[in-house]
């Protein structure tokens, strides 16, 4: 029996069974993971069961780039959302997806997470599709910095903002209200005093082309999809599940309620990844990767 994993009877045993069958078959499954993977580890994500999104609209690339009015709502807002996001761990989903990996039980992994977990769970073939939030850059010279660099030089600047409270929202994001935005003094480059972005791809932008490139040698590779925790409401995530369609691969997917693929799929397990995904790895008896011990990640040493 694989460390930190245990198998239960009943429905989701056979749901499991199911998708362990599914990857033994397609030894070179592509996993492609979205915000539902990482709910588990207290992160909100974007959409309710129907796939329809919570909350306004969020910032748009172009917009961020031009406006230092939109910088500063999001640097405030992230100020105060911030320590949700840098506190959280890989959940049992994330773990059981390293665990495959490392067994050689699926072949590589997408995300369009930016929250790095799959790599502090021990993954390694991983492809971060929309960038890490862990990274900031600048614009002007694109000069880049740890994100805990910069909390501390925001928490500095507006210490009236360091102790608030907020409604946690996706990707470190609060709600916050308005007006405590007024007097907020954003963060600079240390290097040229530049505007701050995270290393992410905004909504509105694209996901760079070489990146784009890579994930779709990926899926062109694979002899089948996985699909974790997404609706795949984003044109980004979706044109997977077209491309394998296209080609004749099969695509499953475990997700808590409707996917924009749902009439393309072949298996679809209406469940938790953080339940289901070590059942897998039980049943197809997969280890979890050893980590040396002093492991780095975005945000330290673990």
């Amino acid at each position: 029996m694989a460390e930190g994993f245990s198998i239960t009877d009943g429905p989701a045993r056979q749901r499991a069974e199911e998708l362990a069958a599914f990857l033994e078959r397609h030894a070179r499954t592509l996993v492609l993971t979205g915000a539902g993977l990482s709910t588990a580890s207290g992160i909100p994500d974007y959409r309710d069961r129907d796939g329809a999104r919570r909350g306004k609209q969020p910032i748009q690339g172009p917009e961020f780039r031009r406006s230092e009015a939109v910088q500063r709502r999001y640097w405030a807002r992230s100020m105060v959302g911030w320590p949700v996001l840098a506190k959280a761990t890989p959940n049992r989903g994330h773990k059981a997806l390293a665990a495959l990996e490392a067994s050689g039980k699926i072949g590589f992994i997408l995300t369009q997470n930016v929250d790095g977990l799959h790599h502090q769970a021990g993954s390694h073939a991983v492809l971060e599709l929309h960038g890490n939030i862990h990274t900031v850059r600048c614009l002007a010279c694109e000069a880049q910095f740890p994100r805990a660099l910069v909390q501390n030089q925001l928490e500095a600047a507006n210490p009236q903002l360091a102790q608030a409270l907020a409604t946690p929202l996706p990707d470190g994001d609060a709600a916050l209200d308005p007006d405590a935005i007024t007097d907020f003094t954003l963060p600079g480059c240390l290097h040229c005093g530049g505007a701050l972005a995270p290393d992410v791809v905004f909504f509105g932008d694209n996901v760079p082309a070489a990146r784009t490139t890579a994930a779709l040698a990926q899926m062109e590779a694979a002899d089948a999809l996985l699909v974790v925790g997404s609706s795949l409401m984003v044109y980004s995530g979706f044109r997977f599940c077209r491309m394998a369609r296209e080609t004749g691969k099969l695509i499953a997917a475990v997700n808590l309620g409707r996917t924009r693929a749902d009439d393309l799929l072949h298996l679809k397990l209406d469940e938790s990844s953080e339940h289901v995904l070590p059942l897998v790895a039980e049943l197809l008896n997969a280890r979890p990767p050893a980590l040396p011990p002093a492991l780095i990640d975005h945000k330290g040493v673990l």
